[in-house]
């Protein structure tokens, strides 16, 4: 309650600013909000932003298609704020979601509360091109996670992502970049955290996080942050290339998923396993055209959930409870050419591969969609159509389509 109260105060806040001014000169797709202290001594930006979705899909009983299913979504409905405090080298950052997809996961570690808080990070330039960002928001991983969800060319994230990212945690990050010429850019990003994923309050169970990323950045940085933004809207004039690797390592993770999933549990407490995640990727862009492709493998040292005397871990009722950990790897290609109308055609290709102890089968998605870019990302209507395997055989269809509005 008092969660929701904080943010309806907030909303108010803001509001009463905007409505106290008659004009302002902030463009659409810049903030609702920009304010910046008489004395340079702070900045704050609001940013609401809406996501809806409308899918029909399709499932494959081994025979033919069934009839559609039909759904609408409030994908994401989320409050952004970021600035700066007391000096431009001490930033910040707060995004607040607000939508059920946004909010779920309530359990006993999080006082059973809903988990309205995303990202709340503070971020300083500590020294040279050092940042230190202490609190809560995403690890360096894979470079599709990374991206946001406002900025995405098919209407969301591919499979390997849903099944294999490290998302969020809270604890701390170190970020340095050096160039190596005019152009080249190397970047390095060191991460410690819970290892439990976010809004965490209850723990830690299990052990530390530990997460590296390197980047090369050979061709110079992208236009406008590029790199990190699906489909080339700032028409690169020259080739622009991103490569990555990132190494991350769960000590006594609990979760089936590294910091994600469901906690591994057994008659008398939780299995613990040490869980590696390993993701190899890039981003490439030149006038108009976009790549991105992703690798991933992720292992442990012992996936099976266990008791401490190494039988299957067991309920309370005495019956083996199949927790395992998800290993097993991932490749995600995914490109689309942007025309000078601001249509864009894309199409991705996913394939998984589980080790045969998960249970679980293989899957191959096939996706082709269709964008509009009005404003960018921050105003956009997207459609993709996708089918969908599981271990060979057919697993369905489905359309999706949607709108984006960011301020």
């Amino acid at each position: 309650m008092k969660t929701h109260l904080l943010v309806f105060l907030a909303c108010i806040l803001c509001l009463h600013v905007v409505q106290s001014q008659e004009t302002t000169d902030i463009k659409f797709g810049k903030g609702m909000l920009n304010l910046v202290a008489k004395d340079s001594s702070w900045s704050v930006k609001f940013a609401p932003r809406i996501q809806f979705r409308a899918s029909s899909s399709w499932a494959h009983d081994g025979n033919q298609y069934g009839k559609p299913e039909q759904n609408f979504l409030i994908r994401r409905a989320r409050l952004k704020f970021d600035g700066f405090a007391y000096s431009p080298k001490l930033k910040y950052k707060i995004e607040l979601g607000l939508s059920n997809r946004d909010v779920s996961g309530a359990n006993e570690f999080n006082n059973n509360t809903p988990r309205i808080i995303l990202d709340a990070v503070i971020k300083w330039n500590f020294y040279e091109n050092f940042e230190l960002w202490a609190g809560q928001t995403k690890l360096p991983g894979n470079v599709e996670r990374v991206v946001s969800s406002g900025n995405l060319q098919l209407i969301d994230r591919s499979i390997l992502n849903s099944r294999f990212n490290i998302d969020r945690d809270i604890g701390f990050q170190i970020r340095h970049h050096t160039m190596f010429s005019e152009k080249f850019m190397i970047r390095e990003k060191f991460a410690v955290s819970q290892g439990e994923g976010r809004n965490v309050t209850t723990g830690n169970i299990g052990g530390h996080q530990y997460t590296g990323r390197f980047e090369m950045l050979p061709f110079g940085e992208f236009e406008g942050g590029g790199d990190y933004s699906q489909s080339d809207l700032k028409r690169e004039k020259t080739p622009k290339l991103m490569l990555g690797v990132t190494y991350d390592y769960n000590q006594d993770a609990v979760k089936s998923r590294s910091n994600l999933g469901s906690y591994l549990v057994t008659s008398d407490g939780f299995y613990e396993t040490d869980i590696s995640t390993i993701f190899v990727d890039a981003m490439f862009k030149y006038n108009g055209f976009s790549f991105m492709g992703e690798y991933t493998n992720r292992d442990a040292d012992n996936p099976i959930a266990t008791e401490t005397n190494g039988t299957p871990a067991l309920d309370e009722d005495g019956v083996p409870t199949g927790d395992v950990v998800l290993v097993g790897n991932g490749l995600n290609l995914q490109a689309g050419y942007l025309f000078k109308s601001n249509y864009e055609i894309a199409g991705r290709y996913t394939t998984l591969s589980f080790e045969e102890i998960t249970g679980q089968r293989n899957q191959e998605e096939y996706t082709l969609g269709l964008s509009k870019y009005i404003v960018g990302h921050k105003l956009k209507v997207q459609s993709d159509f996708t089918y969908a395997t599981r271990g060979g055989q057919k697993n369905g269809l489905e359309f999706r389509v949607g709108f984006d509005l960011h301020f």
